[in-house]
């Protein structure tokens, strides 16, 4: 039986990123006004919304297909691909601010780490290797792997 290929998209371009910019220049422009913080103090704190400003500019793309034979994804410019049968399993970590991270742990005993952001939600992820047969383990709150 041969299954649907899985497919997984993010866009850098998106509300929630906007939402949050835009929040935390309101709670800067709040503490200026209502509580007098000093101007260059808060801009600096604003420089660090640069990152999320140049994703809503730019819009970097990412994601992951896979299908019976092999696994692609892409970040960015960057893009690579593993056969299944390169594969032993994939490896799911919970880190401590409960990001997943993927490792494609190979037969070779090498390790491919996917980027973050061409990472589908966990559990969604998870189901669909388990579908295809692909063996997964979880660690939960790894400080090291």
């Amino acid at each position: 039986m041969v299954a649907d290929p899985f497919s997984y998209q993010h866009s850098g371009r998106n509300l929630k990123t906007l939402c949050i910019v835009l929040g935390i220049w309101l709670i800067l422009a709040l503490a200026i006004i209502v509580v007098e913080a000093a101007p260059w103090l808060m801009g600096i704190i604003a420089l660090c919304t640069l990152p999320a400003l140049w994703d809503l500019f730019a819009d970097p793309a990412a994601g992951l297909t896979f299908d019976d034979r092999s696994v692609q994804w892409f970040s960015g410019k960057r893009h690579a691909s593993l056969l299944w049968s390169e594969v032993d399993h994939v490896r799911l970590d919970t880190r401590l601010d409960f990001s997943v991270r993927v490792t494609i742990m190979l037969k070779s005993g090498g390790k491919v780490r996917l980027p973050y952001e061409a990472t589908p939600p966990h559990q969604t992820f998870e189901s669909a290797l388990r579908a295809r047969g692909i063996r997964t383990e979880r660690h939960h709150f790894s400080l090291v792997g």
